[in-house]
């Protein structure tokens, strides 16, 4: 990180003269990762973006990258808003229809809870794998193709195209590639949850290591994987259109019972996920946001 560089200036004309401004302060920054969201901070930016919500909606759409969703996750990761601000205004606009967004909420602020009790624990398995494998069989390093967006996989390398250049991912694009990363390329949550910390605006550890624990199995009941229907309902398959492997060679094109024995060969049967992927004790889709 770059140092010395004394007190940071506050007072620009626009937004261009404060990128130009912090690409020549941070140098090292900047030769690491050029790219600069399109996401507006400050205090005006985020009551803009929390009188802009519908709780109802977010309901019933959440799931869908065209979904209702908040976008107040870097506001709340950076002390901007706090969650009591969105669950008082989510009750005023909805009522008992803000039910779901009003939980979310809670999850975020149950992953603080647990980020204060154990501290950097939050990096280490709390549980052991309950995929058949051990600790041992996954990798210790991030595919490079995956890092250079070069899997040949539509999806994921959009995704990860996204993750650079905005720094934010909806949250169903965050749980696919966790789960592509450790199960599918058999990679350790830390080096995905290092990863995503590199680069996500509204990167908070805890809500971030424990939601890549949940998805490996080390903070959950079961791994969560996915396959192609779940990825293309909720894209309204954007991607299964424009990628090649779409008739062949897709990884997640598969029934889950069939995913489940190539992915966890080493376990003896288990609850294959619901058609939606999520348990019903402990359902848990959309704690990042």
């Amino acid at each position: 990180m770059s140092e010395n560089f004394g007190p940071l200036r506050r007072d620009f004309a626009s937004r261009a003269e404060l990128i130009t401004y912090l690409k020549k302060t941070f140098p090292d920054e900047y030769a690491r990762s050029p790219q600069v969201s399109g996401t507006l901070g400050g205090r005006k930016a985020a009551e803009e973006r929390l009188a802009a919500i519908d709780p109802t909606r977010y309901a019933a759409t959440r799931n869908s990258l065209e979904g209702a969703i908040t976008r107040l996750s870097p506001y709340l990761r950076h002390g901007v808003l706090n969650l009591d601000e969105v669950r008082r205004l989510a009750l005023e606009k909805a009522g008992h229809a803000a039910a779901k967004l009003v939980n979310e909420l809670g999850w975020r602020d149950y992953w603080q809870r647990v980020y204060r009790q154990i501290g950097s624990g939050i990096w280490q398995d709390r549980e052991a794998y309950k995929t058949g494998w051990r600790a041992v069989d996954y990798a210790q390093e991030l595919p490079a193709d995956l890092r250079e967006a070069k899997t040949g996989l539509v999806c994921m390398d959009s995704f990860v195209e996204d993750l650079h250049d905005t720094g934010y991912l909806h949250n169903h694009v965050r749980m696919w590639l966790a789960a592509y990363l450790v199960h599918y390329r058999r990679v350790r949550w830390q080096v995905g949850a290092s990863w995503f910390l590199e680069h996500l605006l509204d990167g908070d550890p805890a809500s971030n290591n424990l939601s890549w624990q949940w998805i490996a199995s080390t903070f959950s009941v079961k791994p969560y994987f996915f396959d192609r229907g779940n990825l293309e309902r909720n894209t309204e398959g954007r991607y299964c259109q424009v990628c090649h492997l779409a008739r062949k060679g897709c990884p997640f094109d598969a029934p889950l019972e069939q995913l489940q024995e190539r992915l966890f060969p080493n376990l003896g049967p288990m609850p294959v996920p619901e058609r939606d992927n999520y348990p019903r004790k402990g359902r848990r889709d959309d704690r990042r946001r």
